[in-house]
């Protein structure tokens, strides 16, 4: 099934929309390695938001680039920040591998559907280092039923209603900042999930090593639907 999505979003590709404004003759993104091997990026600075946030803005400027993004599949440590991805209570694995692309940039930064569909769910996950406002839209693509979530959104995002109809680049939301998107850099996170699995408003974004070849399966390399 994870194949077919695949395949039908190669075969739609050129037709995506952008996710966020970008004009290629003028901005300039930049991948950003958060992996567990960025032996730069330590608890010291991943534990405090501001500082934190003073690092991917260092970041950005050194490269000249208005956005920073990547991650899919990667091992990441910092989510050691949050007691939300560090289940050593229940004695089971902790979720570093993370299931979407993150795009870094400014609080306030539009969001734009990729393409048509309708706003399945949405959610406000307050606690530190979740998602914070969250949206998930629904979409229809050669009779294959997918959905596109979006966190780390703005509170005021949180006003659009469930059922409505989302056009392809409409912007229906923007970067949020620290304390609306769980306490996070201003960013992006965007995934494709192929089965929410009964979740509404939410749905994992990092997962256990050990359950990796589960959500690689449900969850394709967002990258696929990012027009730069």
């Amino acid at each position: 099934m994870i194949m077919m999505l695949t395949e039908i979003l190669l075969k739609y590709q050129d037709t995506f929309q952008q996710i966020v404004p970008f004009d290629a003759s003028i901005d300039k993104k930049v991948e950003l390695d958060l992996s567990d091997q960025n032996q730069g990026l330590n608890p010291e600075i991943y534990e405090d938001t501001l500082l934190f946030s003073a690092y991917i803005d260092t970041l950005l400027q050194q490269s000249g680039a208005r956005y920073g993004c990547g991650g899919y599949f990667e091992n990441r440590i910092l989510y050691a920040r949050s007691s939300v991805f560090n289940a050593a209570e229940e004695k089971t694995e902790a979720r570093t591998l993370h299931l979407g692309v993150d795009i870094w940039g400014k609080a306030g930064t539009v969001v734009m559907a990729p393409l048509h569909g309708k706003v399945h769910s949405k959610g406000n996950h307050a606690e530190y280092g979740n998602y914070g406002a969250t949206i998930i839209l629904e979409h229809l693509l050669d009779d294959q039923i997918f959905y596109t979530l979006y966190g780390h959104l703005s509170y005021n995002d949180l006003s659009i209603e469930v059922g409505s109809e989302v056009k392809k680049g409409q912007i229906f939301a923007q970067f949020g900042p620290p304390q609306e998107n769980g306490h996070w850099p201003p960013h992006l996170h965007f995934q494709i999930i192929q089965n929410l699995e009964g979740f509404t408003g939410d749905y994992p974004g990092v997962c256990a090593p050990s359950t990796s070849e589960h959500y690689r399966a449900n969850c394709p390399d967002p990258q696929i639907m990012l027009k730069w």
